[in-house]
């Protein structure tokens, strides 16, 4: 029986009706309105425009190809700095190599792993991080190619005597990468592979997701859809998080209209950069909220130009923030480095000159908003009415969704299972986990994806999200697993074994990070562990409480029973309270 294709065709041209690749959208606006800003980059005060922007990247992808990097190459760059991140992306793309971000919280063994694990044939860095590559050079199994950002003077991030690569390392020269040069015109297809981001696995390292070109395009559909040429980005998130090269920065490119970039997220300084570039539109991240609201109220709470938010997930306080600060949309949903933004929801939290000074009001108006939605049957509603925890909002329309219990059954509405989900379009979901078969075997099981977070269907119809099956832990907008925080405590001489889990944040809807300890001898203390996670560890990986303890409660099959860990701190931080 041949299977009705219409369905496919009709989604497929509506998801690509301006192309498959960001690059294309980039030097298409290039050419459209070059002297557009593209990216302002705050840390130096620095606008760059659309026709700049694409002869830089240009130049870099002509030498990229020059110097050896070929289609399908993996490329790994390590930076804070985000204008020297985006050109070096977008110049990867336009070389067909894979754009491969690393964490620059990473050093020693988490900073290995990844490029063992990613075998790189260039790692691209700046000054200040290349003293923690060369500390890794000698345990790397294949050496890559080096090539170090130092930036002039009078930049924020300039150093004056900056370190040299480790004598193992090829170097490539800056100005090599740099200089003027013409694209190579490399043949690209959709579902060619454009970028390798690590997320965190729950029963082993850290897993690479192979993610094609298209992937980006499906990922920024709902955010994109509600945005302009004439609104401002704004930025603080860092290039390794899809949040902030794809959503945000490649959102803009996608557009045509300009991001405006800072390296951190600042609450002091926050509203002062809003107002800087006229913004209109950001990403929050759950622990930003709280730390915005505790500002004390002004009268002039209102008086700027955010007009939309993105919160995932979705603050519970999402419409008294909105309303304090005069924001008009609140959007929301579930998104995922394996399967892209597969749910949305849009929340209209103000009426229209109730949110935003008129002004200073930039972009859709609410009359259009509410017809964009309707178009691409995104749901929007009132967001005073909207107060359940964990709403995700119903499924974008390139995906079919499912929530199935632990043998692969569906599950009845309001009843906990897992998500899974599959494409009705071609190319939207990740290849798969780089070297590890099968666990993507395992995640595609029966024909679905797995997403390893537990949902539920509600009675209103809308999804929600429920928890995170596994040890998955989420910390300051960072996922991480609780296998990688054992991995690095069990570094320490005087542990013998460890066990880490999460409990709710003090702050915000996230978690906080425990780990039981059970010591070498009793000289190993809680601050020893502390002291060993601040000098070797992230900070968003730290754990928040630490404890000794003598053993660690086990199943006949010597599993870790977590819960009765999990119940003893609950019950401590209680009687604390």
């Amino acid at each position: 029986m041949n299977r009705d294709t219409s369905l496919e065709v009709k989604l497929t041209e509506a998801l690509t009706a301006q192309g498959d690749f960001m690059f294309e959208r980039l030097d298409h606006w290039a050419e459209v309105s070059g002297e557009k800003t593209f990216i302002y980059y705050g840390e130096d005060d620095m606008a760059i425009s659309y026709a700049d922007f694409a002869r830089r990247s240009d130049a870099i992808a002509g030498n990229l190809v020059r110097l050896g990097i070929h289609k399908g190459d993996r490329v790994s760059v390590l930076s804070k700095n985000v204008l020297v991140s985006t050109l070096v992306m977008f110049g990867i793309w336009k070389a067909g190599a894979v754009y491969c971000p690393i964490n620059f919280a990473f050093t020693g063994r988490l900073l290995s792993y990844q490029l063992n694990d990613t075998k790189p044939k260039l790692v691209i860095t700046d000054g200040h991080l290349l003293p923690v590559v060369n500390e890794v050079a000698e345990t790397l199994e294949e050496k890559p190619s080096v090539a170090v950002y130092n930036a002039l003077e009078g930049a924020h991030d300039y150093l004056p005597e900056p370190p040299e690569p480790h004598a193992l390392f090829p170097v490539i020269g800056w100005d090599d990468l740099t200089q003027d040069c013409a694209a190579p015109g490399v043949s690209l297809v959709f579902d060619d592979p454009a970028n390798l981001i690590y997320t965190s696995g729950t029963t082993g390292p850290a897993k690479g997701v192979l993610q094609p070109h298209r992937w980006m395009v499906s990922y920024i559909f709902g955010l994109s859809s509600m945005v302009t040429r004439d609104d401002v980005i704004y930025n603080d998130l860092p290039m390794y998080h899809v949040g902030g090269a794809i959503a945000n920065v490649c959102r803009a490119a996608w557009v045509g209209c300009e991001v405006a970039a800072w390296n951190r997220f600042s609450p002091d300084e926050f509203w002062g950069r809003i107002e800087q570039r006229g913004a209109t539109t950001a990403i929050l991240l759950d622990v930003m909220i709280p730390w915005l609201t505790k500002k004390p109220a002004r009268d002039d709470d209102r008086r700027n130009s955010l007009n939309k938010v993105h919160m995932q997930p979705l603050s519970l306080q999402h419409h008294e923030f909105a309303t304090r600060f005069g924001i008009d949309f609140v959007s929301s949903g579930f998104g995922q480095t394996e399967s892209g933004a597969s749910f949305w929801t849009v929340m209209e939290e103000t009426a229209e000159g109730d949110g935003t000074p008129a002004e200073l009001y930039r972009g859709y108006s609410h009359v259009q908003i509410r017809e964009i939605c309707q178009r691409h049957d995104m749901l929007l509603q009132p967001g005073a009415g909207v107060n359940r925890k964990g709403l995700m909002g119903k499924p974008m329309q390139f995906v079919e969704v499912s929530v199935r219990d632990e043998n692969d059954m569906v599950c009845p509405p309001e009843v906990v299972g897992q998500l899974a989900l599959r494409p009705r379009v071609p190319g939207i979901l990740m290849h798969g986990y780089l070297g590890k078969a099968e666990a993507t075997v395992s995640a595609f099981r029966n024909l679905w994806f797995h997403t390893g977070d537990a949902v539920l269907q509600g009675e209103d119809g809308q999804y929600y999200f429920v928890d995170r099956m596994g040890d998955r832990i989420r910390v300051r907008g960072e996922n991480l697993s609780s296998f990688q925080v054992e991995d690095m405590i069990n570094q320490h001489p005087g542990v013998q074994m460890c066990a880490a889990l999460s409990v709710p944040s003090r702050e915000g809807d996230e978690d906080e990070v425990v780990v039981f300890v059970v010591a070498m001898d009793a000289a190993l203390d809680e601050k020893a562990i502390h002291d060993f996670a601040a000098d070797t560890m992230p900070k968003y990986m730290r754990p928040a409480h630490v404890r000794i303890i003598a053993d660690l409660p086990r199943t006949p099959t010597n599993k870790v029973e977590k819960y009765k860990l999990r119940k003893l701190i609950t019950e401590e931080m209680a009687k604390m309270a």
